[in-house]
């Protein structure tokens, strides 16, 4: 199934997504002429970008946080996060909304990426592990490497990649929005 031509909210329920005896599904997307995965599982929504409120002081590959129906979600620009030339954030960016578990429990991010790509079932034996690059390189977030349809797919530990240290506590900064969204909803 391609979804890479709906920029338009797509819920996970929408997709018909299941999980296989024979693999994980992962959802793929493309950055820089790559192909990406995550868990199928860890995928909440998709999304075309939309604006977002920015927080100050953040690394510039935090585009700041959005409202989801109530939940306040950081939006991570993994082009920047990997240190991939930026791009124009356009109506045919893509953010996908992905439920991550931290040291301090569940939490819901947003990481903003070019295009989606397709849905794959990958079998954990046609998984080869990251190549070693030494210090230099943290691989620590890749969860393997696979060949699809002729083409290589790097899957992602989205747990890792958005719960590193590099990364910024951004938790409290949601809860003051959440709480602040909150109280206006009261008034």
């Amino acid at each position: 199934m391609n979804v890479a031509e709906a920029p338009t909210d797509v819920s996970m329920d929408d997709l018909g997504i299941q999980q296989s005896e024979d693999g994980n599904q992962y959802l793929t997307f493309i950055m820089a002429g790559e192909e990406y995965g995550v868990d199928i599982l860890s995928v909440q929504e998709i999304r075309g970008w939309d604006s977002a409120t920015t927080i100050p002081n953040a690394p510039d590959y935090v585009k700041g946080v959005i409202n989801l129906r109530g939940t306040i979600v950081p939006l991570i620009d993994l082009r920047r996060r990997f240190g991939l030339e930026a791009t124009e954030l356009t109506a045919i960016t893509v953010v996908i909304v992905l439920g991550i578990e931290t040291n301090n429990g569940s939490r819901v991010m947003g990481i903003v990426v070019d295009a989606v790509s397709d849905v794959y079932t990958i079998a954990n034996a046609d998984m080869k592990p990251p190549p070693d690059l030494g210090d230099s390189v943290n691989t620590s977030y890749i969860r393997g490497i696979s060949n699809v349809d002729e083409k290589m797919v790097v899957l992602l530990d989205i747990n890792k990649l958005l719960t590193t240290d590099e990364l910024p506590d951004l938790e409290m900064v949601t809860q003051q929005m959440s709480a602040q969204l909150s109280a206006e909803s009261k008034e």
